[in-house]
């Protein structure tokens, strides 16, 4: 008998769950709500609001609404959404979440001091992802952006360098970006560096090592767009290499379950359990029908 279990430490994180509950309660009162960018990097739970009635827009079509009402998600917008919204009487929802709001007040302020144009503000994130936008949106674009190691060997280490992360990236790596940067930033110029990283994700890390660890075949339930879910799916390859990422039950592949005594399913902090329960319910049917 193969055993199935969903980690219950898996799912969507505060900044989330209240986005989609914000968004829940306004179509409640029947109202027309439009949300600027996907609620969640997770296609079926934009699939399930949308039915509800949630209007998914881009930023182009944002520009050209008036006297509507809009969502702005937990991922946060830069300054110049806010004014946009004024010009066009647009009632914001700002569901953006309090871990990166204060991140973005902490780099507008580190821009705002006398010494800005003497120093590098660096953001260790994905590029192009709506948390970064925002951040860098804080510095009037001028914020360099890294994503990975070797590009935080590229900086002028003759400039002082504040260093910043976006809330969901990997811990580990953050260090050894400021360990490099230590090693080779000038004497003459400062460092500082400030690990904001969001506790709710960084903490997941190590039970779901442990979880992934505890199991023979991992389906790691995850929008393929998510930070978040790429950055988690490579911890339970680490430790598990039978780990594959899956959107959806049509994507479980039957020939996985040969030979194995144990199932874990388990997602990012962008997976709805619900969709993580229809996985475990599908595998559950699969295996019942004995159809390996």
């Amino acid at each position: 008998m193969i055993k199935v279990e969903i980690d219950e430490g898996s799912g969507f994180c505060f900044g989330v769950v209240t986005a989609i509950h914000k968004a829940e309660e306004e179509l409640a009162k029947g109202v027309t709500l439009y949300c600027l960018g996907d609620i969640v990097h997770n296609s079926r739970e934009v699939e399930r609001l949308k039915t509800m009635g949630l209007i998914t827009i881009n930023h182009e079509e944002f520009k050209q609404l008036h006297n509507a009402k809009v969502l702005l998600r937990a991922h946060g917008e830069p300054p110049e959404t806010y004014t946009i919204a004024r010009e066009n009487n647009i009632e914001i929802i700002d569901a953006t979440c309090p871990v990166v709001l204060r991140l973005q007040k902490r780099i507008k302020q580190e821009y705002q001091e006398k010494d800005a144009e003497e120093k590098q503000i660096v953001i260790y994130g994905q590029n192009g992802h709506a948390e970064v936008l925002g951040l860098v949106g804080q510095t009037t674009g001028k914020a360099i952006v890294i994503e990975k190691l070797e590009e935080a060997k590229e900086l002028d280490f003759s400039k002082s360098i504040r260093l910043y992360s976006q809330t969901t990236k990997s811990l580990d790596e953050f260090w050894e970006i400021v360990d490099y940067i230590k090693d080779h930033i000038s004497p003459s110029v400062t460092f500082e560096y400030y690990d904001t990283i969001c506790r709710q994700v960084a903490n997941r890390m190590p039970n779901l090592r442990t979880f992934a660890a505890s199991h023979d075949l991992i389906f790691f339930v995850s929008g393929k767009k998510s930070s978040n879910g790429k950055m988690l799916f490579s911890e339970c390859l680490k430790v598990n290499p039978n780990s594959h990422l899956i959107d959806n039950a049509e994507e479980i592949d039957d020939s996985l379950f040969h030979g194995i005594s144990s199932i874990g399913v388990c997602g990012a902090t962008s997976t709805p359990k619900w969709l993580m329960e229809q996985i475990y319910t599908e595998i559950k049917a699969r295996l019942d029908k004995k159809i390996i």
